[in-house]
Order: C-alpha cells, then structure tokens, then sequence
C-alpha cells in the first residue's frame, strides 16, 4: 500500500545524512543536500516543504505545508518540540539588497555578498502561518511568533511575538513544560 509519505526503506534511498525512528517525509517535498540534513525521531515533514542546506531537526517537530528551510553552510537547528506551521520561511542565508553587489545563485560568488549565520528555533517554539525569519536569529525556548510576521531580531523565552517587524506583546505559559514531562515519563518502560 502506498502512502503519501515516504517509507523506511524509501527514506534510505534518499541519502539523509541521519533519519531518527518514526519520521514521516511527504513524498511531495523538496529536499536538497540531503547529506547536510538531520532528522531526529517523531518527526513530519508535509507536503510542498522544502529543505535546503545544513539543517538540524530534533524530536517531536511537524513542519506544515509550503514552508521552506534555507540552511547554507550556516545551519538552521529546530529544537525538541518545536512547531512550524503553514507557509512558514527560516533563511540563514540571504542576499545583500544593497545595491553594491549582484544577487542570486547564478551569479558567480565574488559578485555577490551572501549573508549566511545559523538560526536557531529552541525548545517548544511555535512559528505561526506565513512567518518569515531572517539569517542569524535565535528565537529562544517557548516563543511563540504569531501569523505573517517578520522575525529580524532575536527572541526573548516564553514570550509571544507579532507583527512585521515582530515585536513583544506579552508573556507564554509555561504550562507545557509538566506536559513534556509526564508524555515522556510514559514513553521510559
């Protein structure tokens, strides 16, 4: 029986550089570099989804649909528990829209300026509908960015972020913390 996700065997053939245990990829994403990219366990990666680049993807993560990971040489890590929705975008590389240099992945390198800096999306973060975040940024453990924004500066834990540019606008719950801990006491035999 075929599903829309790729099986074991199948996910192998892709050349991941490490697939955890129970990691569901649709077999309608894009993923590029597939040597730079880790994937830990309880992972989904829906449809349209693109992964490009060095990525670090820890346990229990769902990336939504049409959202795209642009990792380059710096990285992007999603930590445990993480969640990022529909249509979300993550850069840790982008071009320099100055003026003084040429863009894009055509143009040979000493023409262009390309900024490329790790981000990283920590624990029990929530990235809504439509974020884009941009090169460099840490959005710290339990921050959850609210729909269409434009993350461009770092974070501040538990907090909730909105608007472009995303900005503060009151502090998260913590309550999931106990939650995390009693889903995984459960899962230890």
């Amino acid at each position: 029986m075929t599903t829309s996700f790729y099986d074991v065997e199948e996910l192998k053939k892709l050349a991941i550089k490490k697939v955890g245990k129970n990691v569901l990829i649709s077999r309608k994403a894009s993923i590029y570099s597939a040597d730079k990219i880790e994937i830990g366990d309880n992972v989904r990666i829906d449809d349209f989804c693109i992964l490009s680049g060095n990525i670090s993807i820890g346990n229990y993560i769902h990336i939504a649909a049409y959202s795209a990971l642009y990792g380059g040489k710096s990285g992007i890590e999603i930590q445990d528990f993480a969640n990022i929705s529909s249509r979300v975008i993550i850069y840790a590389v982008s071009d320099d829209y100055s003026g003084k240099y040429m863009t894009n992945p055509m143009v040979p390198e000493e023409y262009t300026n390309v900024q490329d800096e790790k981000v990283l999306i920590k624990k029990h973060a929530i990235i809504g509908t439509n974020v884009t975040i941009l090169p460099g940024i840490i959005v710290e453990e339990g921050t959850a960015i609210g729909s269409m924004s434009l993350v461009k500066k770092n974070t501040n834990a538990w907090s909730i972020y909105a608007g472009i540019p995303a900005k503060k606008i009151k502090d998260r719950y913590t309550d999931l913390l106990e939650l995390e801990e009693k889903m995984l006491r459960r899962d230890v035999p």
